[in-house]
């Protein structure tokens, strides 16, 4: 072997090198990282698994132990069917009824969420719990255009129900 083919044999072997460490951290480490940030399931007569998240405001954002009612909108048609039946009813409705509402807004882009959307909530009188990452909500049921009841008892998952209009929304929260 020449000294110039020995040259270039050098900064190939490091490329290559590279390569394999890349290749040993993407199949030995994100699938760790990947366990570790994967949302809990909701399942009945469980409690809710614990939310890290953030209001409309930027404030620290939970459900608390009292918690009677969890409203869950993880589409654009259900946060609207909540707004508008919430914007109607005094402002602390959802305090008096032990209830929160919770939108999942991590399949909107961040330019319309930020832009758009954000201002629209922090006009909001109550508080409202935002997700922006797709993993925190994962395992909590959604059905397309409705909002997701879940109901609590003494912090325990009682049951789960889907509404798709503001009769039912209100029924529910004059319980």
């Amino acid at each position: 072997m020449t000294n110039a083919s020995h040259l270039m044999i050098w900064p190939m072997r490091r490329v290559l090198n590279r390569l394999w460490a890349l290749v040993l951290l993407l199949v030995l480490g994100l699938p760790a990282l990947a366990l570790a940030q994967a949302a809990a399931p909701v399942a009945l007569g469980q409690p809710l698994p614990t939310l890290n998240l953030k209001d409309q405001h930027d404030k620290p954002w939970h459900i608390a132990p009292g918690t009677r009612l969890v409203l869950f909108a993880a589409g654009r048609q259900a946060s609207n069917l909540v707004q508008a039946v919430l914007e109607a009813l005094p402002k602390d409705q959802l305090t008096q009824k032990n209830a929160v509402y919770l939108a999942d807004m991590s399949k909107m882009p961040g330019f319309i969420t930020r832009t758009f959307a954000l201002p629209v909530l922090r006009d909001m009188s109550y508080p409202i719990g935002v997700s922006m990452d797709d993993t925190t909500l994962a395992g909590w049921p959604r059905q397309p255009d409705a909002v997701t009841l879940i109901e609590l008892d003494q912090g325990l998952l009682k049951s789960i129900r889907f509404v798709t209009t503001e009769a039912d929304l209100r029924a529910a929260l004059a319980r």
